[in-house]
């Protein structure tokens, strides 16, 4: 398939993909004529790669994922690199639960405090 069909069945552009290309992710073969041309594999990267960055991964935490799949595996999840990848990922997010949690917590208190001192001002 060609650069134009691959970006429509994943859902992405052309200009996404030429991206993937440049930095590695995706190795586009060339017809005779000049025209990238792409095969299912590559279509399955690319949804990988797109799933990947729709949960906040950034393009190089992709990377690992990608090359698990190049190797055969059944998942990009399923290769040691991968696994680092997502254990980092997971403390991150949970960094960040917790600093919101801390946030609510605080807004929550000045909200009651607030309410508070409404209810004690005199109209």
């Amino acid at each position: 398939m060609r650069i134009g069909e691959l970006a429509e069945r994943t859902g992405t552009s052309t200009r996404a993909l030429r991206y993937y290309e440049q930095h590695g992710l995706l190795a586009a073969r060339r017809t005779s004529n000049g025209y990238r041309e792409y095969d299912e594999t590559d279509l399955r990267l690319v949804r990988e790669i797109r799933s990947l960055l729709e949960i906040g991964f950034n393009l190089e935490d992709t990377r690992p994922f990608v090359e698990c799949l190049r190797s055969g595996r059944a998942s990009g999840a399923e290769c040691p690199g991968s696994i680092e990848v997502l254990g980092r990922k997971l403390a991150d997010l949970d960094g960040c639960i917790a600093r919101l949690q801390a946030a609510r917590a605080l807004v929550e208190r000045e909200l009651a405090h607030a309410i508070e001192q409404e209810l004690e001002t005199p109209s």
